[in-house]
Formats: structure tokens, C-alpha cells, sequence
């Protein structure tokens, strides 16, 4: 790569992500999709972490991180500021938590920015785990994944509860624009940053992100463990504008795989592998891609 291109990265690489870092693509990818006039508000968690070791930064564009559970709060004021002082042109406001950050910790200040209509992109880097701070489940972490909060053994088999569909949350906000993504597909995160910048009003995208530490993975198998969580149909790629569902990825029937092909990559499953009531565990969550394949019409000619 030339130097040129290194330097003109808008996320630069020096940053301390693990190797193989889902999340570290995928902001890449956003940031470079975004272009350089943006002004971004980062909750508390891993990507501000490795981003910002003080005193040096990885942005390249205007940056801003306050707490924990207020990026979309904090990003609002910037959206108020800016059209007060009749800038609001002049850049587009991104806001960007974890999952943690986003279902969890932040969900309050996430409701009031979509509720008061801010013209705002929201991105949620789904990493199903607090992955900074030690592997806790989130509210987004899968059913019987373990972490270190909802651990497997001789009394649990992980963790007990769904994701929370924020989609669906957010579309009932009244977000003009909402979507799923996944960082094994890179150009269709591009694509629809792209196109939710479009909106003027609130926006809201939720990337699907393998954390390699948290979920027990090797750091090459990033995109390979990404694609098979929408291939099985757990992670329904799908777009929707002012309430109107306008595009889903199909599955196409060489690249269909079942539920057991995804977990068995990771260890956080393994749990369930080899135990002796895992087939009825695991039907369960089969029973969840295969809801979301039928909700969506994910296959191609109905495989």
C-alpha cells in the first residue's frame, strides 16, 4: 500500500486492537465511508480504548469522547450546537457505541436522540460481549454464549436471554433509517453508511463485529465466523427507510450453513457442543435463525 493512501486513512493504523479486531475493520470501514467531514462522539469501551492511547490518537477527523453511557447525548449536542450556529452543512454527526454502550448503558440516551429526532447516525458495534472490560454478557450477547457474567458450568448453560432486537427499537422510534450489517461485507456497510447520510433525521445501523478474545476465536477467523453468523441466518442483513423494509441479503444456497457449522468455530459455544443436552440447546437457537429466515425470506427459492 502506498504511503499516500496510509496517510490518508481517516482511521489510522498504529492503533492497539487485538489482530483480527472485528470492531477495528469495521470502524474503518464507517469512518472511510463517512469521509472527513464528520464529527464523531464515542461512548466509553474498546474502540475508544485502542484508538486513543493517550497522548495519541488513530482519528483523523474530529473526535470526541465523554462517558460510558451518553455518546448519543453527547453527539445531540453537537447536532444542536451546529445548527445553532448555522453549521450544520458543514459536517455530518456520528454517534458510536459497543453493544454495552448501545442495549445496555446507553439505551436511555439512545431512545432520546432517536425520540427527538436528531439528525444523527448511530452505529452499534455489536460484539455480543463487554469486550473491554472482561467479557461480560450484554444485552446483545447470544443465548448460551458464555462470559464471564453468565459463565457455563454444572448449573447454567450461559447465558439465559436473547438479543434485544434494537432494529425493531429503533424503527419505532421513528428512525428514517435503519440497518444491519456485518463486517464480513465491507462494501455493504459502505454502502449503506452512504446512504444513511442521506436522511436528514435519525438514523441508526447495528454491525455485527466477532470480538477474537471474547468470543474464542483465531484472529484470521474474523471475517469466516462473520459470514457464517448471517449464512446460518442468525445476523439477517437487512435495510429499512421510514418504516418500510427496502432491501434484505438473500442466502444463497452454497453458502447456507446450519446454526452447529457457526458455533463450533467459537469456544464460547463449546460448552454446549460437547455436552449431552446440547442437540436441544442447540435446536433452539436453530430455531431462532430459522424464525429469522422465515421472517426475512433469507434463502433463494425458499432452500
Amino acid at each position: 500500500m502506498a504511503v499516500e493512501e496510509v496517510e490518508s486513512r481517516l482511521l489510522a493504523y498504529g492503533h492497539t486492537a487485538c489482530a483480527g479486531c472485528g470492531e477495528a475493520l469495521a470502524a474503518r470501514t464507517v469512518t472511510e465511508a463517512a469521509g472527513p467531514d464528520v464529527i464523531i462522539a464515542n461512548a466509553t469501551g474498546c474502540l475508544e480504548v485502542f484508538t486513543t492511547r493517550f497522548p495519541r490518537s488513530a482519528w483523523r477527523v474530529p473526535w470526541i469522547h465523554s462517558l460510558f453511557e451518553n455518546a448519543a447525548s453527547v453527539a445531540s449536542g453537537i447536532e444542536v450546537a451546529l445548527k445553532a450556529l448555522g453549521r450544520e452543512k458543514e459536517a455530518k454527526v456520528i454517534a458510536q457505541a459497543g453493544d454495552g454502550g448501545t442495549a445496555d448503558i446507553g439505551m436511555g440516551a439512545l431512545s432520546g436522540m432517536l425520540e427527538r429526532g436528531h439528525d444523527i447516525l448511530y452505529i452499534c458495534y455489536d460484539t455480543e460481549v463487554y469486550s473491554n472490560t472482561g467479557f461480560q454478557r450484554s444485552g446483545l450477547t447470544p443465548l448460551y454464549a458464555h462470559t464471564t457474567t453468565s459463565p457455563s458450568g454444572s448449573v447454567s448453560y450461559g447465558n439465559l436471554t436473547r438479543k434485544k432486537d434494537l432494529p425493531a427499537i429503533a424503527v419505532d422510534h421513528g428512525a428514517l433509517y435503519v440497518a444491519t450489517a456485518s463486517v464480513a461485507y465491507p462494501q455493504d456497510i459502505s454502502r449503506k453508511v452512504k446512504r444513511a447520510l442521506t436522511f436528514t433525521g435519525p438514523k441508526y445501523i447495528q454491525i455485527h463485529c466477532p470480538c477474537v478474545p471474547g468470543w474464542g476465536i483465531e484472529s484470521h477467523m474474523t471475517i469466516r465466523v462473520a459470514r457464517a453468523a448471517v449464512n446460518c441466518g442468525l445476523m439477517p442483513l437487512y435495510e429499512i427507510e421510514e418504516g418500510n423494509m427496502v432491501s434484505v441479503r438473500k442466502i444463497k444456497k452454497d453458502e447456507h450453513v446450519k446454526v452447529d457449522q457457526y458455533l463450533m468455530l467459537q469456544k464460547r459455544f463449546s460448552h454446549i457442543l460437547k455436552d449431552s443436552k446440547g442437540k436441544d440447546l442447540i435446536k433452539e437457537i436453530q430455531a431462532i435463525a430459522d424464525a429469522n429466515i422465515e421472517k426475512f425470506g433469507l434463502l433463494i427459492n425458499n432452500e
